[in-house]
């Protein structure tokens, strides 16, 4: 049994070119992102690296203009 855990937002949304290259170190989904926003674009990377190396994911949907969802997967543990 694992853990499951989703986070979304609204209005923004991706297209499929700009999730291809979220998880990707020092990349952001847009070029103007980290002028209004700042960040190195390594929080996502890092972020699904961890997760794969404890036996899950982190993964993304989204639509342009209706929003994004992120979903991290962890495995769970038999002691609990």
């Amino acid at each position: 049994m694992g853990r499951t855990c989703r986070r979304g937002q609204r209005r923004i949304g991706m297209t499929a070119e700009q999730q291809a290259k979220l998880f990707a170190e020092f990349t952001q989904a847009d070029a103007t992102t980290a002028q209004r926003f700042g960040g190195t674009g390594l929080g996502l990377a890092l972020s699904r690296k961890l997760a794969r190396m404890m036996g899950g994911d982190l993964t993304v949907t989204s639509e342009p203009g209706k929003g994004s969802v992120f979903t991290v997967r962890l495995p769970g543990s038999s002691d609990t």
